[in-house]
C-alpha cells in the first residue's frame, strides 16, 4: 500500500539542498525521488525547483520552494529512534552541524527543522516501576543537550550525573 501521510516541508529556495542533505544523513533506503520544476506563469520563477519528493529510511517525503512566509519551529519535529549511543552521536554531530543544540535531545539542523534524536531504552527508564528511579532520570535528561542512554541509567540507579 502506498504511504498515505506524506510530510510537506515548506522552503524558502534550499529544497532541492535540503533534501540532498538529508539523503545523505540518512544513508539507508533514502533517495530523491522527483525534481518537479516551475513552469512559466506559475508563482515561482520558470525553471527553478519547485518540489523535491525524496524518501529517508523508506519514509516519503516532499519539499517545496514556496517562498519566505513561512519557517519552521519547534511545534513540529522528526524523531529518531537510534538503537545505539553511537547512532545518537552521528546524527546529534550530522544534523547539528551548522544548527543548533537544545535540550533533552532536541536540535535544529541547518534549515531550522526541529530533530528529536533519541536512544533505545529511554522509554524502560521513565517508566520504570519504582517512581524514584524514573524521577532520578527525568531530572538527570533535563540536564542534558544531546542524550545518553548511558548516564541517564546511572541516574536512574542514583549515580551522580556530571
Amino acid at each position: 500500500m502506498p504511504q498515505r501521510i506524506v510530510p510537506n516541508l515548506w522552503f524558502d529556495t534550499e529544497a532541492e539542498e535540503a533534501a540532498s542533505f538529508y539523503v545523505s544523513v540518512f544513508k539507508g533506503d533514502s533517495r530523491i525521488m522527483n525534481v518537479s520544476r516551475y513552469p512559466e506563469g506559475s508563482p515561482g520563477p520558470a525553471g527553478t525547483v519547485m518540489t523535491v519528493e525524496f524518501q529517508l529510511d523508506g519514509q516519503r517525503f516532499v519539499a517545496i520552494n514556496g517562498g519566505p512566509q513561512f519557517t519552521f519551529d519547534e511545534a513540529v519535529s522528526f524523531q529518531i529512534d537510534c538503537e545505539t549511543q553511537a547512532e545518537v552521536d552521528y546524527y546529534w554531530d550530522a544534523l547539528t552541524e551548522g544548527g543548533s543544540e537544545s535540550q533533552c535531545g532536541w536540535c535544529k539542523d541547518r534549515y531550522g527543522l526541529s530533530w528529536q534524536v533519541v536512544p533505545a531504552g529511554m522509554d524502560e527508564v521513565f517508566n520504570d516501576p519504582d517512581p524514584a528511579r524514573a524521577q532520578r532520570a527525568m531530572q538527570a535528561m533535563l540536564g542534558m543537550v544531546k542524550l545518553d542512554i548511558g548516564a541517564l541509567r546511572r541516574a536512574a540507579d542514583g549515580v551522580e550525573v556530571a
